[in-house]
């Protein structure tokens, strides 16, 4: 395939996705994050790989743009420490323990929603009434998204 036929399947699929997306959904997501700013809570954004990459994004829209106080654990001291220490399926989960409050907001993004630190993070969170939006895709009936007080799902 050549790159000109890729961009234009891809923008085709882009719009498509678009076109899918629940805008009540995002309201609700927009009215959780504005309660949490009003409260003078942060709001914390984890994802693997990509997904933390764009948590990484978005932290910093939110902290430049919008003046909200966001954090991602995309420290490779943070990673490697609990990794060590906890065991790579749980670091996520111990550096929520160890940062988060149970009025701040957790944002878990996940590809699969099935990344077994997304996971046992969302069930912590969820078990211990923290607020969790996630953010996943692949399959609708993921891991992941059994967790959170608000799961948005993009069908890709």
């Amino acid at each position: 395939m050549d790159y000109k036929k890729y961009f234009l399947n891809y923008s085709k699929d882009i719009s498509k996705l678009l076109k899918e997306v629940d805008t009540n959904l995002i309201n609700k997501i927009v009215e959780l994050i504005k309660k949490k700013i009003e409260l003078d809570n942060k709001i914390y954004i984890v994802g693997n790989g990509g997904s933390s990459s764009i948590a990484s994004h978005v932290s910093v829209d939110f902290v430049k743009v919008a003046r909200v106080k966001s954090e991602t654990f995309n420290n490779s001291n943070i990673i490697t420490c609990f990794a060590n220490d906890y065991g790579h399926d749980n670091w996520v989960k111990e550096a929520i323990k160890a940062y988060c409050s149970k009025d701040d907001l957790i944002i878990i993004i996940s590809s699969s929603g099935e990344s077994p630190n997304m996971v046992n993070a969302a069930k912590f969170c969820y078990e211990n009434n923290y607020d969790l939006i996630t953010f996943t895709g692949f399959d609708k009936n993921n891991k992941v998204s059994k967790f959170g007080k608000i799961n948005f799902y993009v069908n890709s």
